[in-house]
């Protein structure tokens, strides 16, 4: 199993930066797929989750501005997200879960995880 991200970069508040989440060896149509973040010295928090039936799930400071999908044919899952703010820079990582629970939000309850990407937004 793999989980490769991709995406990441610099840009200066209120651009947009699309990430990626491309698997092999499983079928993320079939998961719980989420996108986390962390900074220095902090947690890995979620950032927003897809469930197997497409279902989504934000945490409040993301709501309005980032949009998470999925493509089936790509199996892969996106991250869109707009009007980017200082506070959004962190180390962005995919994962992957098989069953929805309300434990989804707990990283050390995801087994499959990618490299990270890092986001740099610059004031």
């Amino acid at each position: 199993v793999q989980l490769v991200e991709s995406g990441g970069g610099l840009v200066q508040a209120g651009g947009s930066l699309r990430l990626a989440c491309a698997a092999s060896g499983l079928t993320l149509s079939s998961y719980v797929v989420g996108w986390f973040r962390q900074t220095p010295g902090k947690e890995r928090e979620l950032v927003a989750a897809i469930t197997s039936g497409g279902s989504t799930n934000y945490i409040d400071s993301v709501k309005g501005r980032f949009t998470i999908s999925r493509d089936n044919a790509e199996n892969t899952v996106y991250l869109q997200m707009n009007s980017l703010k200082p506070d959004d820079t962190a180390v962005y990582y995919c994962a992957a879960r098989r069953y929805f629970d309300s434990t989804y939000v707990s990283a050390n309850r995801y087994p499959y995880w990618g490299q990270g990407t890092l986001v740099t937004v610059s004031s």
